[in-house]
């Protein structure tokens, strides 16, 4: 779905988490340049054999929806057998507070 909405400030956190294997964040980006998402910060960690990234992308131009950029990473989730979530922003801060 083609995102329709006036452009303005979205930011939105990514998190991935699984078994480290080689073309993750290579997947994870195409999905998100596929899209016009920019990324505007990424942390990856191997602990242990397990893999973790967390993204703070913008959304502001983003050609597809909030939610059709979820179900893309959900479907890519699955087809590399980890685990990717995307929340807004203000959502993630609330939810992880200190």
């Amino acid at each position: 779905m083609v995102n329709t909405s006036t452009p303005q400030t979205e930011h939105a956190i990514i998190s991935v988490l699984g078994a480290d294997r080689p073309g993750i964040v290579a997947a994870v980006s195409a999905v998100l340049a596929e899209s016009k998402v920019n990324i505007l910060d990424i942390s990856q960690t191997i602990l242990q054999g397990t893999f973790t990234m967390t993204m703070l992308v913008d959304l502001q131009n983003a050609e597809r929806d909030f939610a059709c950029i979820q179900d893309t990473l959900a479907e890519l989730s699955d087809s590399l057998g980890v685990q990717i979530s995307m929340q807004r922003k203000d959502v993630f801060t609330y939810m992880y507070r200190l």
